[in-house]
């Protein structure tokens, strides 16, 4: 599989970004790993993984300078996601907050810009400041993070709220709660779920339930625990990774086709949910 011919889901204004991206919280921190996390970074460009997430909150700023001087070259290759924090998602805050994540990332533009979590600011007084955004040309579209099914009801009923591009969750084998209701919603109206953390900030490393489907296939258990989350239609993953290397094999997870018994096994080792839970966030 060449980096085109990777596979996509649609944005509900049709635009189409690749389900597997690169995530960078905790990156840009340490001066000490700064050329190994932009090569990271650089590489999944080369393998495809144009779609870059990061955020203002994400070392006071570190992260979008970071990204900036890895995708310096390269901006037109990049799907480019940051994130404002709720204590600045006022009207004015948030186009400020916008224009110094620019700054910072040396762009002129941001493709996605969510609204890192819910917050005291009105929904309403947020999405206008986002809508002028939009509209403006500071970004291409907005969308939420950590939004539970009843934030986005309250959401859609915001003047503008209908334009929402995506809703980034804590999604992966150990926080499925989102299966019984959230996830089965978005799919339904066409709202792809953006997945954070989804092998657990690697913490799912040597499970034995992921190790013995690993067995079967050849590949590490993150690399499956990794291929369960892309498995889900509407669903992009964004792991994170400042080793060139992992990202090659989070790349190499697209691949990976689970069977029935794989996906029979995992369930048994990580229930799915049956009743409505409270949405989980790192």
């Amino acid at each position: 599989m060449t980096p085109s011919d990777l596979p996509t889901t649609a944005l509900p204004d049709g635009t189409r970004v690749p389900v597997l991206g690169q995530g960078t919280w905790n990156m840009g921190d340490d001066p000490r790993r700064r050329a190994d996390e932009i090569l990271a970074l650089q590489t999944g460009l080369d393998l495809g993984l144009t779609l870059l997430d990061t955020a203002e909150m994400y070392g006071d700023g570190n992260s979008e300078e970071l990204v900036g001087e890895a995708i310096r070259g390269r901006r037109d290759e990049v799907f480019l996601v940051s994130k404002v924090l709720p204590d600045h998602a006022t009207r004015r805050g948030t186009v400020e907050a916008c224009h110094a994540s620019l700054r910072r990332l040396g762009a002129d533009h941001l493709d996605l810009y969510l609204l890192h979590w819910r917050g005291r600011v009105p929904l309403a007084e947020t999405v206008e400041a986002l809508e002028g955004l939009r509209q403006s040309g500071d970004i291409r579209a907005w969308g939420v993070s950590n939004f539970d099914p009843g934030d986005l009801r309250e959401l859609a009923g915001v003047p503008g709220g209908e334009h929402v591009a995506t809703n980034q969750v804590l999604y992966n084998l150990t926080r499925r709660g989102t299966e019984f209701d959230l996830l089965p919603a978005a799919q339904a109206r066409g709202l792809p779920v953006m997945a954070y953390s989804p092998v657990e900030q690697g913490r799912l490393a040597g499970n034995a339930a992921l190790r013995a489907v690993a067995a079967r296939h050849g590949v590490s258990d993150l690399q499956v625990a990794l291929a369960w989350v892309l498995r889900q239609p509407g669903v992009i993953a964004i792991p994170k990774s400042g080793r060139a290397a992992h990202v090659r094999e989070n790349r190499a997870a697209l691949d990976l086709k689970l069977t029935g018994d794989d996906l029979s096994d995992l369930d048994a080792a990580f229930a799915p949910p049956h009743r409505a839970q409270d949405l989980e966030m790192l």
